[in-house]
């Protein structure tokens, strides 16, 4: 156990008690672009880390009666057999040679932006919700088609929690606010903790079993990481929520965009699509002068 393990469970504890954001979100970024960690390995010990610091919330939301056992076995319906299906095709790519580094890259720079968007829309996400319970369509087919759209959900949360370990709290939980509008924000996530407990453990156990955890690191993010979630939780009590989150959702926005252009393949995609943009936009102003002429002389005939 090194001490600069330590500092970083250290680090990340002490925000996610400030701020209630997710560890996934930091902790997966924070290793790899402040501690020089490989992608695989901070997202497989950040899985285990996550499934082992989450447990107590298990049995705290169980006793307390706010998690729906039910939603947590539609959503695991579709996140484990995924989760399942993402760790064997990385499997199989490492065995073929190929470094999927680039793949988790990729992926935790995607869900960081996302998760960014997510925080900062939240008030308004909530408003939103709890002001629409009418007869709209979308009100209906998410009513009508409810545990179909569950579980397809947890599908998607499988694939991008087993590839970037973020995803499980603060976008597991939109979706559960999106989909359960009537149940209390408590019962939310009780219902999101109890799903992503067995959905990062196995994830994890994923990772482990083909060389992608570090046990050292793990015990360092353990050691340093709880005291200082206790830590934060007093400190935020004093601090407005109303600054820290916004801030959380720039730092989050800043490394998820970091991390997408340190990756060849999207940086050529934006190459493309600046130069298709650029190649249509010439092409359709190229022929304005010629509409403009045209308009010129009928008016020119009209007179």
């Amino acid at each position: 156990m090194e001490l600069f393990h330590i500092a970083a469970g250290a680090l990340v504890g002490l925000i996610i008690g400030l701020t209630g954001v997710g560890g996934g979100s930091l902790m997966t970024p924070i290793l790899v672009l402040g501690f020089g960690i490989p992608p695989a390995i901070a997202v497989g010990t950040d899985l285990l880390y996550a499934a082992l610091t989450k447990c107590s919330g298990i049995y705290f939301h169980h006793k307390n009666k706010t998690v729906d056992w039910k939603v947590v076995l539609l959503l695991g319906s579709g996140s484990v057999p995924c989760s399942i299906i993402t760790i064997s095709i990385l499997e199989h790519l490492k065995q073929a040679g190929v470094n999927f580094d680039n793949i988790i890259m990729l992926t935790l720079s995607v869900m960081l932006i996302l998760t960014s968007f997510i925080i900062f829309i939240k008030s308004r996400l909530l408003a939103f919700i709890h002001s629409n319970h009418g007869d709209s369509f979308a009100v209906n087919f998410v009513r009508n088609f409810r545990p179909q759209i569950t579980i397809f959900c947890g599908c998607i949360l499988g694939c991008v929690v087993t590839l970037s370990s973020v995803g499980a709290g603060a976008i597991g939980s939109a979706i559960l606010f999106l989909l359960y509008p009537r149940k209390s924000s408590i019962a939310i996530v009780g219902t999101d903790i109890a799903h992503a407990v067995p959905l990062t453990a196995i994830a994890g156990l994923g990772h482990l079993h083909f060389g992608s955890v570090d046990f050292s690191l793990l015990f360092g993010l353990l050691f340093g990481g709880i005291p200082a979630i206790y830590l934060g939780s007093l400190i935020g009590k004093k601090l407005p929520d109303s600054i820290l989150r916004p801030l959380i959702a720039f730092l989050l926005l800043g490394m998820g965009i970091k991390l997408m252009l340190s990756q060849p393949l999207a940086i050529n995609f934006i190459e493309t699509l600046f130069q298709q943009s650029s190649a249509f936009l010439s092409a359709q102003l190229s022929g304005f002068p010629i509409l403009i002429d045209d308009a010129i002389s009928l008016l020119k005939q009209q007179l």
